[in-house]
C-alpha cells in the first residue's frame, strides 16, 4: 500500500442474507491528515461502507488497509485498537452521567471494585479537551449541555481512545451555523496535528468549505475520487443522483387563509423537572408554510408532541380548525386533517416488519373504499399503494416488499407518501429530510411547497437552517422553551442573524414576537 494513505479499502464488496448487495467493488484510498468527504444517497452504500472500517460489519470480499497494514476488524474494539473511531449521526451518550462519566465508559480509570475515579476522569477530559482544543465542561450532565457540546464530547471520546483517523457521521445535522463554524475550526485543528477525517455530509456547501478530497457512492459503487477544489456543487450532485438536481427550492408568494392552528400559552415540564415549553403561543394559517428554527433541545420535540398526542401539556391549549385536540387520541387529530412526518422516522413514522403497502395504508385501512364490508378490498388496497409508489418515486420491487429493507431517503419517502396523500388540512413535519439524500430531499421539499400553495397549513420544524429559511414563509425561532423571535418575511434573514436567536444570544421585544398571532 502507498505509504500516504492510511486508509485502503479495495474492491469491497458487502452482500446481505437476503441478496441486497449494499457496496460492490468499491475502493477508497484516504492519505494522511486530509479531511475526506463519502458522498452519495442514502442507499448508496456510505454507512455500510464505513460500518465495514469500524468494525460493525465484514465485507464479503475486499480487502482494508489501515496504516500499511492489512487488517481484520472483526469489532469497533478491534478498529479502535487500529485507532480508527467513529462519531455517530445519533450521539452514543448516557445522557444521565456527566461529560467526564460518558468520556470513561468502558476504561479505567476507578477508585476500587466498581466505582468510576471521578477525579480522574475529570483531569483526563480536561487535558483531551485543552490539547484538542475542544472546550467542554466535565462535571456537566449530558442531558444539559447543548448539542454543539454534545458533538465536542463523542469527538473527545474517539481522541481519547487513542483514535488517529475519524469517520465523522453527518457531523453537522443538528448545529448552528456559529456551531458549525467552531467545528470546522476545530477540525482544521485535528487535521494541523496530522489526524485523518471522513466525512459524511449532504450539505454540499460544507464538503465544498471544509474537505480536501471526495469518494462520491452511487448505487453502491464508486463514481470516482475527486479534488474538492476543482468540482461544483452542481457536478457533485449530478455524480451522486445521476441527473441534475435543482439545488434551490422555487415558491410563490404565499397567500395565507384562515388560523388552521391555534397554539397558546402552552407549558411543559419534563421528568427532570426542566421546563421545556414556557406559554408558547402562535398561529398557522392554511396556504403557509411556518418554520420553527432553533438548536435542538429548545422545546422542538415537546412542541411537536404536544400537537399530535403524544404528550401532555402542563398549561395551555391547542386547537386545529377552532376544535381543542389536547388529550385527543391521534386518531382523532388525524381525523381533523393532521399529519405528522416525525422525526425518527424509524421509530414513529414506520412498522419496520410491515411490507410497503401495509405502512402506506395503515392511516386509512379503515377507509370504505378500501374494504368490501368486513373484508378489506385488496384490489382498491393494491390500486392505492401502486400509485402511492408511482407518485412519490419509491425504489422497490413492489409493495410487498418490507420497508425497513428499504434506503434511508425511500422508508421516508414512504412515510411522506401516507402523511401527504390523505387530504390533509395541517402537515406537521418534523425534520422532513434528515440524514436521506439530495434526491430525496429535492422531492420532498417540492411538495410541501406544491401542498402549500394548494392551501394546506404547513408547521415545519428543521434543524438544517437552510432547509427552514428556504422553504418557510414566516419563521419562528426558540430558544430555552420559547418563541425567542418571529419573522414574517423570511426572505431578507441570513444565517448570522438565525444564528444570534438560536443561540439565545438576542431575543425580540414581546409586541414582535406576538405578531405570530393574527387576531
Amino acid at each position: 500500500m502507498p505509504e500516504e494513505y492510511v486508509v485502503q479499502m479495495k474492491g469491497i464488496t458487502k452482500v446481505y442474507p437476503n441478496g441486497i448487495a449494499a457496496n460492490q467493488g468499491v475502493d477508497l484510498n484516504v492519505r494522511k491528515g486530509e479531511i475526506h468527504a463519502l458522498m452519495g444517497e442514502n442507499g448508496a452504500g456510505k454507512s455500510t461502507l464505513m460500518k465495514m472500517l469500524f468494525g460493525l460489519e465484514q465485507p464479503t470480499s475486499g480487502e482494508i488497509w489501515v496504516n500499511g497494514e492489512k487488517v481484520n476488524l472483526t469489532s469497533p474494539t478491534v478498529a479502535i485498537s487500529k485507532g480508527v473511531g467513529m462519531v455517530h449521526q445519533h450521539f452514543m451518550l448516557v445522557p444521565s452521567l456527566t461529560v467526564a462519566e460518558n468520556m470513561v465508559l468502558g476504561m479505567v480509570p476507578k477508585k476500587s471494585g466498581m466505582f468510576i475515579d471521578n477525579a480522574k476522569a475529570i483531569e483526563i477530559t480536561k487535558e483531551y479537551a485543552q490539547r484538542f482544543n475542544l472546550h467542554v465542561d466535565p462535571t456537566a450532565r449530558v442531558c444539559d449541555i447543548p448539542v454543539g457540546m454534545k458533538q465536542k464530547v463523542e469527538i473527545l471520546k474517539a481522541l481519547v481512545r487513542g483514535a488517529k483517523i475519524l469517520i465523522l457521521d453527518e457531523p453537522t445535522a443538528v448545529l448552528t451555523t456559529q456551531e458549525t463554524a467552531e467545528l470546522f475550526q476545530e477540525l482544521m485543528h485535528l487535521k494541523e496535528q496530522g489526524y485523518t477525517i471522513i466525512f459524511i455530509s449532504h450539505k454540499l456547501a460544507e464538503i465544498m468549505q471544509i474537505t480536501d478530497r471526495m469518494t462520491i457512492l452511487r448505487g453502491g459503487k464508486s463514481m470516482g475520487v475527486y479534488e474538492t477544489k476543482d468540482e461544483s456543487p452542481e457536478k457533485i450532485s449530478r455524480l451522486m443522483v445521476g441527473r441534475d438536481v435543482v439545488l434551490k427550492v422555487e415558491k410563490g408568494k404565499a397567500q395565507p387563509g384562515e388560523t388552521i392552528l391555534r397554539v397558546r400559552d402552552l407549558e411543559y415540564v419534563n421528568e427532570w423537572g426542566k421546563k421545556m415549553l414556557d406559554k408558547v403561543s402562535f398561529d398557522l394559517r392554511r396556504g403557509e408554510i411556518l418554520g420553527i428554527a432553533g438548536v435542538e433541545g429548545n422545546g422542538q420535540k415537546e412542541l411537536v408532541d404536544m400537537l399530535f398526542g403524544l404528550n401532555t401539556p402542563n398549561a395551555g391549549s391547542v386547537e386545529v380548525n377552532g376544535t381543542s385536540v389536547l388529550g385527543q387520541s391521534q386518531r382523532t387529530i388525524r381525523r381533523q386533517g393532521v399529519s405528522l412526518v416525525p422525526e425518527d422516522r424509524m421509530l414513529y413514522g414506520i412498522a419496520g416488519s410491515g411490507s410497503i403497502e401495509e405502512n402506506l395504508i395503515s392511516d386509512r385501512c379503515g377507509d370504505k373504499r378500501l374494504n368490501k364490508g368486513p373484508l378489506f378490498d385488496m384490489k382498491a388496497i393494491h390500486s392505492e399503494c401502486d400509485r402511492l409508489i408511482r407518485d412519490y418515486t419509491v425504489l422497490c420491487k413492489s409493495g410487498a416488499q418490507q420497508v425497513q429493507m428499504l434506503s434511508g431517503g425511500n422508508i421516508q419517502k414512504v412515510v411522506v407518501a401516507r402523511e401527504f396523500s390523505n387530504g390533509p388540512k395541517l402537515i406537521i413535519a418534523d425534520q422532513p429530510t434528515r440524514g436521506i439524500d439530495v434526491g430525496a430531499t429535492e422531492f420532498i421539499r417540492k411538495k410541501l411547497v406544491d401542498l402549500s400553495r394548494e392551501g394546506v397549513a404547513v408547521l415545519l420544524v428543521s434543524a438544517d437552517l437552510n432547509e427552514v429559511m428556504e422553504l418557510s414563509d414566516s419563521l419562528i425561532v426558540m430558544y430555552g422553551g420559547r418563541v425567542a423571535a418571529y419573522f414574517e418575511d423570511t426572505s431578507e434573514l441570513s444565517d448570522e442573524i438565525m444564528g444570534e436567536y438560536m443561540l439565545g444570544l438576542k431575543q425580540q421585544a414581546p409586541e414582535e414576537i406576538g405578531r405570530v398571532i393574527h387576531e
